[in-house]
């Protein structure tokens, strides 16, 4: 019999189709007393001041060294320590988030017998409504309309569109594939950038164009919009920098829905300031939570998400369907026919 420990909150009816993929071969452990309250739905980390009497925290500890198989990572104890440090015994974790290549080093999970998978795709769909939010809040000029209703005024006036303009993708796993389809039924042009060892061509990839990555500036320079939506890896961190910034088209908007580490922060602010990048969306900034002093929150030209673009109410549903789906094969044996298995070597 498997022990499978829930280590994040996750609802009652979820936490029942787990139990039910196979009753007589695996243990369901949740308690939720021993859980943070959440703050919203879909809510894996709960309130930040969160602790446990000395018993219930004997008993976290407990199910951590009991456990086979985890559901997600939890945050560290407020002394520092990791729970998974005590997790020996498990030799699979299931995430609920895609971007855990450095959690997991940071870990040294790569040393360890544990298959990881991840929530890779579960968010595409959330992420890519927040890709065309921010571009339709921009180039269509909601601000304006919100200044104009504000004050009464009824004054026609002239819009841009995003048709026929090129749209260029960083990162093009799961969300930037649905991004380009997206991007497509909007009439857009769509580019993207290859993956350093890639053979896909740009056809199989929903893209008009593929750069090498060699070329990335080349593919900045037509680039009237900026999707970035590859993980955070040393081949990816301060991939846009200053030199890439000042060679996008001028006036050209980013969205940043992968993570902060892929943008150098302050030459971003000198590029919106200067309106080169006339416009920037970011549900992720270098240091999070972003600093109350941070300039990024006053700039006129940048909305600031504090990443949660992919949490929708429905999230948690989708993660329990690949656990479940991943469940019974690991209990079969049958590991090379899990999803999202995480690659150590690739750090995604």
């Amino acid at each position: 019999m498997k022990r499978l420990f829930i280590a994040t909150p996750l609802e009652a009816e979820h936490v029942e189709r787990i139990r039910a993929v196979a009753p007589g071969r695996v243990q369901v452990v949740y308690e939720p007393d021993l859980l943070p309250p959440t703050r919203y739905p879909a809510d894996h980390k709960g309130v930040a001041d969160f602790t446990r009497a000395p018993a219930d925290e004997r008993r976290w500890r407990e199910h951590f060294a009991d456990a086979d198989i985890l559901f997600d990572i939890p945050p560290r104890h407020a002394d520092g320590s990791h729970p998974v440090d005590l997790a020996r015994r498990v030799r699979w974790i299931q995430t609920t988030s895609s971007g855990v290549g450095p959690l997991l080093a940071e870990l040294g999970l790569g040393k360890r017998d544990v298959v990881v998978t991840t929530a890779r795709g579960v968010h595409a769909r959330a992420l890519t409504e927040f890709v065309f939010l921010a571009l339709l809040v921009h180039v269509r000029g909601l601000p304006h309309l919100q200044r104009e209703q504000a004050a009464h005024r009824w004054e026609r006036y002239c819009g841009e569109g995003i048709a026929g303009r090129t749209l260029s993708i960083v990162g093009m796993g799961e969300v930037g594939r649905r991004v380009a389809s997206v991007a497509k039924a909007f009439g857009m042009r769509v580019a993207a950038l290859a993956r350093p060892g890639s053979v896909a061509g740009a056809a199989a990839l929903g893209a008009d164009t593929l750069y090498r990555p060699e070329a990335l500036h080349e593919m900045l320079a037509v680039s009237d919009a900026l999707v970035l939506s590859a993980p955070h890896t040393p081949e990816t961190e301060g991939l846009i920098d200053r030199r890439a910034l000042y060679a996008l088209k001028r006036g050209a908007v980013l969205v940043n829905i992968a993570r902060g580490q892929l943008v150098e922060e302050g030459a971003l602010i000198d590029a919106l300031r200067e309106r080169q990048v006339g416009f920037a969306a970011l549900d992720v900034v270098a240091s999070e939570p972003l600093a109350p002093d941070s300039v990024l929150w006053d700039l006129d030209n940048v909305l600031i998400s504090p990443h949660s673009a992919s949490t929708v109410a429905g999230e948690n549903a989708l993660i329990t369907d690949l656990l479940c789906f991943n469940l019974a094969r690991f209990l079969d044996g049958r590991v090379g026919e899990m999803k999202n298995r995480f690659d150590f070597a690739r750090g995604y």
